[in-house]
This record gives C-alpha cells, sequence and structure tokens, in this order.
C-alpha cells in the first residue's frame, strides 16, 4: 500500500514577548532567546518570522535585526520567505521594517 506523501510542516518562528502567535511553532520571549531560535534554523528555510520590536524592559528585537543584517552582509542571508514585523512602536517597527528591507528581505508591517 503506498502512503501519500505529506507536505512538511511550515516554520514559523515568532519572537515576542506577550503575544501567544498561535500560527507560530516556536516562539522566542527575548532577544537572546531569538537569536538562539534564528541560529537553530540557519541552514533550514524559515517560511514566516513574526518580530515584535519591543520586547520588555530594555530587551528589543534589535540583536534580531542586527544578526539577520550580518548575514546578509556575509553573502549568506538567512532564507525566510517573509518576515512580519508587529508593534504597539510605530517607529521602532518602521526601522526594523527598513533595516532588513535594505538587506533585500522580504518584510511586512503586521497587526498581532
Amino acid at each position: 500500500m503506498k502512503e501519500t506523501p505529506t507536505a512538511p510542516t511550515p516554520v514559523i518562528l515568532g519572537i515576542d514577548d506577550l503575544r501567544p502567535l498561535p500560527r507560530a511553532t516556536r516562539i522566542a520571549r527575548t532577544s537572546r532567546e531569538g537569536v538562539r531560535l534564528l541560529l537553530e534554523h540557519r541552514d533550514g528555510f524559515i517560511d514566516e518570522l513574526w518580530l515584535d520590536h519591543d520586547l520588555g524592559g530594555d530587551d528589543s528585537i534589535m540583536p534580531v535585526v542586527t544578526l539577520l543584517e550580518e548575514a546578509a552582509f556575509d553573502g549568506r542571508p538567512f532564507r525566510i520567505g517573509t518576515v512580519f514585523v508587529h508593534s504597539a512602536n510605530p517607529i521602532g517597527a518602521a526601522t526594523v521594517v527598513r533595516s532588513l528591507t535594505r538587506w533585500n528581505y522580504r518584510v511586512r508591517r503586521a497587526t498581532a
């Protein structure tokens, strides 16, 4: 009996201190956890990456953005379908969108 091949489960990562992000397959709650999560997926394809600008207290998404920028600068950008940036901080979100767009990541401003 032949089995029908199943489509691989999409990899949807979220980095957000508060939101549950129900579609995400993995969630990091701090920038440190976010960097670690991305490095775990370094050589794979990430279908969606959801980023919140403010991660509570003095923490922000900027260390994650820096990792993505440095990877692109080195000629090995992360393979990501779409980066979704959501934040209650419109200026912070715009900065993230602008930074990642400059390095040719496909980025969209979203609400979550």
